[in-house]
């Protein structure tokens, strides 16, 4: 494998040079395209959630305390509905700054998906790290849905980066066969595709990603250091989304875990069941 770093965009860039390059590449960098102040008070009342099990250093980065967990085990399970009951972090991707980010992918009249997600990678749980895959076959999407991901705080080589194949967007939706780490399974990788992009992360950077660009997350080999960071999908208004992506992330495995049980306690009815009526369902 080949490691380069990613192609680096502006979001003052000219609108059609950014979706040529993402059409191109199938992926978006926009290094610390969000306040680094939102991202660690969005960061600090996750670790609220996650305490004792991670907690901060003198200058607010997460470490493990306990045992590592991953994505589906108990104390997965435990923290993680404490996190999707989080307004903060739903509302986090309906801000200007992201809106204005998706709107240059998926236009003015953009929906984001209600399905917001945090990934918690802890070191010491080496093959429990999310293989490569296409969100196009786990979220059934077309071509015009792409993922947002945001890092909430600096990350590097040793924390399990998020890096993308560049291109694989072009070949469609390749076939997929099981696989350990989060989700299960892992797409089809062609020999010649040994060019993968990455670099470290920065507080407030964020990656977009075509549906269907190969991506996948590296082990996080630190000692203590966790990497934490918020996702979600969106696409263009109107655009076939399938059902299953109106539910909480993981509601369909953790009892007690519905919308209902998130929006008791949030103090704006705003962003609450905004995806109802969506008018395009299948």
């Amino acid at each position: 494998m080949v490691r380069r770093p990613y192609t680096i965009s502006d979001p003052l860039e000219p609108l059609d040079a950014l979706r040529e390059r993402f059409q191109a590449l199938g992926y978006l960098y926009f290094p610390q395209a969000v306040d680094a102040g939102l991202c660690r008070s969005l960061l600090d009342t996750i670790l609220d959630q996650l305490y004792p099990h991670i907690t901060r250093t003198p200058a607010g980065a997460p470490v493990l305390a306990r045992e590592p967990f991953f994505e589906t085990d108990a104390v997965w399970d435990e923290v993680y509905p404490k996190i999707q009951r989080l307004e903060a972090f739903h509302t986090f991707f309906h801000r200007p700054e992201l809106a204005r980010l998706m709107t240059l992918v998926a236009g003015e009249d953009h929906f984001v998906y209600p399905m917001k997600m945090a990934r918690i990678a802890t070191p010491r749980k080496i093959g429990y790290e999310t293989p490569p895959h296409q969100d196009a076959y786990s979220h059934h999407a077309g071509p015009s849905m792409a993922g947002i991901w945001v890092a909430l705080h600096d990350v590097d080589d040793s924390m399990g980066r998020v890096t993308v194949l560049p291109r694989s967007h072009l070949g469609g939706v390749r076939p997929v066969f099981k696989a350990e780490g989060v989700g299960g399974v892992q797409c089809e990788i062609h020999a010649h595709e040994t060019e993968w992009h990455v670099s470290d992360y920065r507080c407030g950077d964020v990656l977009i990603f075509h549906s269907a660009t190969v991506h996948r997350a590296e082990p996080n080999i630190a000692a203590d250091k966790v990497r934490i960071s918020v996702d979600t999908r969106f696409c263009d208004f109107g655009a076939p989304v399938f059902s299953t992506n109106l539910e909480p992330h993981h509601g369909w495995r953790i009892p007690g875990l519905d919308w209902d049980s998130i929006y008791r306690g949030w103090q704006s009815r705003e962003y609450q069941y905004y995806w109802q009526g969506y008018p395009n369902l299948f």
